[in-house]
């Protein structure tokens, strides 16, 4: 059986600028397998975001296809979780109903759902809670808790904790790998974080802009949980880096 969950086949994309096209990406190839979370880094506007929307479903105005596994993606579905930058939790509704979303917290199953994905995301005690009583960490477990209540086949996760302050971003990244451990989640993970990509990821996807194109996939073959200080993970950061500021890499990049 194949290991290939998500495909991006050839994928272009460009935007109406001045009565002009303007080329957003340009000729994507990747793979995601099962169980594997691979990041998506690059400089502003390579079209990092636009990739994640187009394979959610939520852009369908691009060339070339997008799989999932081996059914072309053409419309948004609940087989893909998606988490934004923002939290996007509804005011009105406590830990446990925006966890709940559409579906009704008196049904057993859901109810049973939602308690354990309370306890995955680690905020039990606060389900009656509302998010204005909430740190932006936990604003953002509730939302992966909501991402992750249909089981969906891959998560997409577009920069959610790029506005959180590091001591809680380190935490979340930590949240992340645990939930990661326990069901081996599929995910498509865009970060401008070198650090966060490595620390998370099986593969890291460097991208060129304008258009945006991959420029390199880079395997990250650190056993789990990584220390962000040791000789292995700084010569890949330090790969990662030159690559991105299109630098020659030293002879030693990958010595480790």
């Amino acid at each position: 059986m194949s290991t290939a969950l998500l495909q991006v086949n050839n994928v272009s994309k460009s935007f109406r600028s001045a009565g002009k096209a303007a080329p957003v990406l340009e000729r994507l190839q990747l793979t995601v397998n099962r169980g594997e979370i691979v990041s998506v880094i690059g400089p502003s506007g390579c079209g990092k975001s636009t990739l994640l929307k187009i394979v959610a479903g939520l852009d369908v105005d691009f060339e070339g296809e997008v799989l999932l596994e081996g059914t072309r993606i053409t419309r948004a579905s609940r087989e893909k979780g998606f988490i934004f930058q923002e939290h996007r939790l509804f005011p009105w509704l406590t830990v446990e109903g925006n966890i709940a979303a559409d579906l009704s917290l008196r049904d057993p199953d859901v109810r049973l759902r939602v308690n354990e994905l309370i306890e995955l995301v680690k905020l039990k005690g606060f389900e009656k809670a509302y998010p204005r009583q909430l740190s932006g960490g936990m604003s953002q477990r509730v939302a992966i808790a909501r991402a992750l209540l249909r089981n969906p086949k891959v998560l997409l996760l577009d920069e959610p904790f790029g506005a959180l302050d590091a001591f809680t971003r380190s935490h979340l990244q930590e949240a992340l790998l645990d939930i990661w451990r326990e069901h081996r989640t599929t995910m498509l993970f865009v970060t401008h974080d070198i650090d966060e990509a490595l620390f998370l990821s099986n593969r890291v996807v460097i991208m060129d802009s304008r258009p945006g194109r991959i420029k390199q996939i880079v395997p990250v073959e650190l056993l789990i949980p990584r220390d962000r200080s040791s000789v292995a993970f700084q010569h890949l950061r330090t790969h990662v880096l030159r690559t991105l500021e299109h630098k020659e890499p030293e002879e030693d990049d990958w010595e480790i």
